[in-house]
């Protein structure tokens, strides 16, 4: 059976008068801020203390808008007789958020949890040069990165942790003993 010529046109005239009849919901938002989910994804906040300048991150960027500089520092041995160590030091930490496509892949590889999604979203710029932001800015965004989600309750006990307390009950039942008493002056 052939459809009757215009029954498109009358179901979308359907669909825009049904929407045309309901109220409009409009978000004030320069002035109310809005409820965002609580692990949105705004932009990336750098931990900088867990940084080892691996450069796992700018790596693995498909888009190559991590800028990372960094040069070698010598340590000194941690004992005496020891030999000297080099480590690197982070220089520069910048993204390019012009070029970024927010695929969070740079987050997942960093072995050392230095990178966070932050919720921050207000960061437009008037001109595209100055979406580049330095570890400086990407600090600052790190402090509204929201705390991780609790754990479920009816989960598993990590092995680790498990161990950990077994270890420690056990020190503390042996520490707790009574000595056995001996008596004064008896030899042992």
């Amino acid at each position: 059976m052939a459809p009757i010529p215009g029954s498109g046109l009358a179901k979308g005239l359907a669909v825009t008068l049904r929407t045309m009849t309901k109220k409009t919901v409009t978000e004030q938002y320069p002035d109310v801020q809005p409820e965002l989910p609580p692990r949105t994804r705004g932009v990336i906040g750098l931990f900088e203390e867990n940084c080892t300048v691996c450069m796992l991150c700018a790596r693995e960027c498909p888009d190559w808008c991590i800028y990372i500089d960094s040069h070698k520092e010598t340590v000194p041995p941690a004992a005496p007789g020891g030999r000297e160590r080099s480590r690197n030091v982070l220089d520069r930490f910048a993204i390019d958020f012009s070029l970024c496509m927010y695929c969070g892949i740079c987050i997942e590889v960093c072995p050392f949890d230095a990178l966070f999604w932050s919720p921050e979203f207000e960061y437009a710029e008037t001109d595209i040069h100055e979406l580049t932001h330095e570890r400086d800015k990407l600090r600052e965004w790190m402090w509204t990165v929201p705390a991780p989600p609790a754990l479920d309750p009816a989960a598993e006990e990590p092995k680790e942790l498990a161990a950990a307390r077994k270890t420690a009950e056990k020190l503390a039942a042996t520490l707790a003993e009574p000595e056995p008493d001996t008596p004064e002056g008896a030899d042992s």
